[in-house]
């Protein structure tokens, strides 16, 4: 897959400089290019202030056991999402605290979850190069997961001067609520496509 992206990278920016090149405008293409890295420099240096206030936060509710009361609520649903793996596995444990760091927001904690999660899922599928099915929902879940709190966008809000940085708050709930029952039920779908198949 990271190689299919890496052609379609390479065939963008090299179609892009021999379209500029055929109309005699190769400077535009690289003062875009100068003009773009300092854009991002700039973003993402007046994004440190923000991003830390909401990080640090999340920090502290992290700490305060929000992801743990989280966690309690979200392990029946889990339960049920994968029937595949034990209730006392290790695997369910990691998948619980993803979700529930996602959920919060906290995205550079949710991943080593992810990874230990997938690891544990991989023991459980005997080692075979196909993904099982709880490796399957999982991703589907971790990808599309409900967020209480975008700081990153509320973050580039801010950044950009928005009168109401946080008015994103309730539509982002909305979109990833919507995009997680989606995931979610096509998932459920295909596993069941899957086994009259087989």
């Amino acid at each position: 897959m990271s190689r299919l992206l890496n052609y379609i990278w390479m065939f963008l920016l090299i179609s892009g400089i021999a379209a500029a090149a055929f109309n005699g405008r190769i400077e535009v293409v690289t003062a875009a290019a100068l003009q773009s890295a300092r854009d991002a420099v700039e973003i993402c240096i007046s994004m440190i202030g923000v991003m830390c206030l909401w990080l640090g936060l999340l920090k502290i509710g992290e700490k305060a056991g929000m992801v743990e009361a989280l966690s309690r609520l979200v392990k029946p649903v889990t339960v049920r999402l994968f029937p595949s793996v034990p209730p006392d596995h290790p695997a369910l444990g990691a998948i619980i605290m993803n979700i529930s760091a996602n959920i919060l927001g906290l995205g550079s904690a949710a991943t080593p979850f992810g990874l230990r999660a997938m690891k544990e899922m991989q023991e459980l599928n005997g080692g075979r190069k196909e993904a099982s099915e709880a490796m399957c929902t999982f991703l589907a879940l971790n990808t599309s997961c409900i967020t209480i709190i975008p700081a990153t966008i509320i973050a580039v809000r801010v950044n950009f001067n928005s009168a109401n940085p946080t008015e994103i708050v309730g539509p982002t709930i909305f979109a990833t609520a919507c995009a997680m029952v989606v995931a979610t039920s096509a998932d459920y779908l295909f596993r069941r496509a899957n086994r009259r198949k087989s």
